[in-house]
């Protein structure tokens, strides 16, 4: 199986692709996982940006601001179009794939040149189906990548490289841009970047200046939109003291990765014994070890918790699976391990989906329409509440699209001037039906009896009875 793969013909691509197509056919077309919550937000944001509202002042989430952006234009050329998010995901995922094959080939991080990497990453990718949704953490980690070849580059090219540095910034910042979480990467570009490359002064204040480029240019554009303080207490401060989803139990995504973990402990352990690195490649593998832990640590700044979130940790996981079984040198030993690695890491996605999906505990991160939401049914809505099933019938209205941060506005701020703007964002477009899973909204309406008595309760919903 893996000889197939040392091969480096471009042919062997084909093959890739044919696996790839295999399994997430299995996952899209067999399993058919539910829309996640967090897609149904990224199409509503796109739908609610494209007309005419702003991100952080019209709209309240705590995504990206680039991956708002790029919601937005799908939305412009598509619609409310869930495949077209596939589609375009599965395009960034080829590229990424065929990027770190390359890169790892280009620097020669291993002693032949291969598609064992790029065999090894499509794997990877099917460990769960949520990884192959278009996410921040997705889009953001293509530009982590493009910032770990540059410092790949580093190892290799023993001068001093301006070009290297300021891009290793541009790109970092950038993914900042996308998901805030990838921030991690900020004090691991500058520490490899002193290690591996020996940065200088100039070269380490270069490296900040392309970071913070990305970011200025945000800010600089909602200052002109008059929603600079939006946009930094949205993005950057307040959604990280917020209360996070828990769309996935810890122990079930322990399980989803610990098929890669095991092989890539492996691939460290084998991989660095059996045969010797050179200098270069040394350095390779201490960007690796170290590129893992600050993509684990920045899960704690994610503000749901889902398997995709650790799609960033494909790079590494890439490296280390692929040392492993070039290192091996009985034919039949490497052979039998790829087929291991190939069936268990897939198989173990296909069934924590499956068995998911019939023990029905998949209610807190997909999304279903059940009876109870027929009554949202052509309605304009609000949902405070986590179950937001009701906007698949009807339209979203307001700029509460994330709950936890809905929350955070309407029932714990007794300020006058917070209550006056959550008033005037409720009154321009109010809702025919709010539901209040948490009595959010009525606490909000015992301050403010002129909304208060245009709505009629009724259980846990308020439907608009006077505008």
């Amino acid at each position: 199986m893996i000889s197939f793969f040392k091969i480096n013909d471009p042919l062997r691509l084909f093959a890739i692709l044919g696996i790839m197509f295999l399994f997430s056919s299995i996952y899209w077309a067999v399993l058919t996982p539910p829309m996640t919550q967090p897609e149904l937000i990224w199409l509503l944001l796109g739908e609610k940006m494209a007309e005419g509202n702003l991100m952080f002042r019209d709209i309240l989430d705590d995504t990206g601001p680039f991956s708002a952006t790029v919601y937005w234009l799908l939305h412009l050329a598509f619609g409310k179009s869930h495949l077209a998010h596939k589609i375009f995901a599965g395009l960034i995922i080829f590229i990424q794939i065929s990027y770190i094959n390359h890169l790892f080939n280009q620097y020669k991080s291993f002693e032949e040149s291969s598609y064992v990497p790029a065999f090894v990453s499509v794997i990877l990718v099917h460990a769960s189906f949520d990884l192959l949704c278009l996410s921040p953490s997705l889009m953001g980690s293509t530009f982590i990548l493009l910032a770990l070849g540059q410092l790949f580059s580093q190892t290799v090219l023993q001068k001093e490289g301006s070009d290297s540095v300021l891009l290793t910034g541009i790109f970092s910042g950038i993914a900042l841009c996308f998901h805030f979480p990838l921030i991690f990467f900020l004090p691991y570009m500058l520490f490899m970047g002193i290690i591996i490359s020996g940065f200088s002064l100039r070269q380490l204040f270069l490296s900040l200046a392309g970071y913070a480029l990305p970011f200025f240019i945000c800010c600089t554009y909602y200052f002109w939109q008059d929603a600079l303080p939006d946009f930094i207490n949205k993005y950057v401060l307040t959604s990280r003291n917020l209360d996070i989803y828990i769309h996935v139990r810890l122990r079930d995504i322990v399980i989803l990765y610990a098929a890669p973990v095991l092989f890539s402990f492996l691939g460290i352990v084998l991989g660095s014994v059996i045969k010797s690195l050179t200098v270069n490649q040394q350095k390779q593998l201490q960007l690796m070890l170290l590129f893992f832990v600050f993509a684990v640590a920045s899960f704690v700044l994610t503000n749901r918790r889902a398997p995709y979130q650790f799609i960033i940790l494909l790079p590494p996981f890439t490296y280390f699976v692929s040392m492993l079984l070039l290192a091996l040198r009985k034919k039949t030993l490497a052979n039998a391990m790829s087929i291991a690695f190939l069936v268990l890491v897939p198989l173990i996605g296909f069934s924590w989906l499956l068995v998911k999906t019939i023990q029905g505990r998949l209610d807190t991160y997909g999304v279903y329409v059940e009876e109870k939401h027929q009554i949202a049914k052509n309605k304009k809505v609000l949902v405070l509440d986590e179950d937001i099933a009701y906007y698949q019938l009807g339209e979203q209205t307001s700029p509460y699209l994330n709950f936890h941060l809905a929350k955070d506005i309407l029932s714990k701020s007794s300020e006058p001037k917070n209550i006056a703007l959550a008033s005037k964002h409720l009154l321009k477009d109010l809702p025919e039906l709010v539901v209040d899973g948490e009595g959010v909204f009525e606490v909000f309406l015992d301050k403010t009896p002129l909304i208060k008595a245009k709505y009629r309760k009724e259980g846990s919903y308020f439907y608009l009875t006077d505008k």
